[in-house]
């Protein structure tokens, strides 16, 4: 695929979507080998409202984490496609893992950033997408080639659909309300680590 095919969609004539409705789409299109890092706050609980599996990891008080952490697993497991589940907020802590991903041609990962220009979990402060900062340009930028902003639901579908099937690294950005999350995750990091070791197949 190339990059033009990739960029579907400028950023501000892209639709915005909610939260919840994109999360559910993406886990009714994963089996039981992917598997998918989620970033801190929300973007975390509608992932784990949209129904618990080992092979998902809940992220708890470590933002900006999200790519590092799904870069490690997907270089230990390249045999699993891997995803990095991010909120705009915290990928803009950690805007150099782009660059990493990108030298490494990390070919079993996938960044899927949902954007709705807010800290929304510590009172909505705007952050520096609401000024027009473009994530997809930033990834581009860094190397990511197959970056591109999903122009609607559907779309969003077919670039997931795509990133599942053929080798990234991919960075799929969305933009998404500010309604609030399906649940909350279940806070035991103990729990949240044996489990998703378990569904790596890692024994401690």
């Amino acid at each position: 695929m190339s990059a033009n095919e990739a960029n579907s969609a400028a950023r501000d004539s892209a639709k915005v979507m909610n939260r919840s409705d994109l999360t559910r789409r993406l886990v009714a299109r994963t089996n039981s080998e992917e598997a998918i890092i989620g970033g801190i706050g929300h973007t975390n609980f509608d992932l784990w409202a949209s129904g618990q599996r080992p092979q998902n990891f809940y992220m708890l008080a470590s933002m900006g984490l999200a790519v590092p952490i799904a870069f490690g697993v997907a270089i230990a497991q390249p045999q699993r496609q891997v995803i990095a589940l991010e909120g705009d907020g915290s990928l803009l802590m950690q805007l150099g893992a782009l660059g990493t991903v990108a030298a490494a041609h990390q070919q079993n990962l996938a960044i899927i950033v949902f954007d709705n220009g807010v800290y929304q979990i510590t009172g909505s402060q705007p952050t520096l997408t609401s000024h027009g900062t473009d994530l997809v340009a930033i990834a581009k930028g860094a190397g990511l080639a197959q970056s591109a902003w999903a122009a609607d639901e559907a779309d969003f579908e077919r670039l997931l659909d795509r990133a599942l099937k053929k080798d990234g690294p991919w960075f799929i950005a969305a933009r998404t309300d500010d309604k609030p999350p399906a649940g909350v995750t279940e806070r035991d990091a103990a729990k949240i680590r044996g489990r998703f070791m378990q569904g790596l197949g890692v024994t401690k």
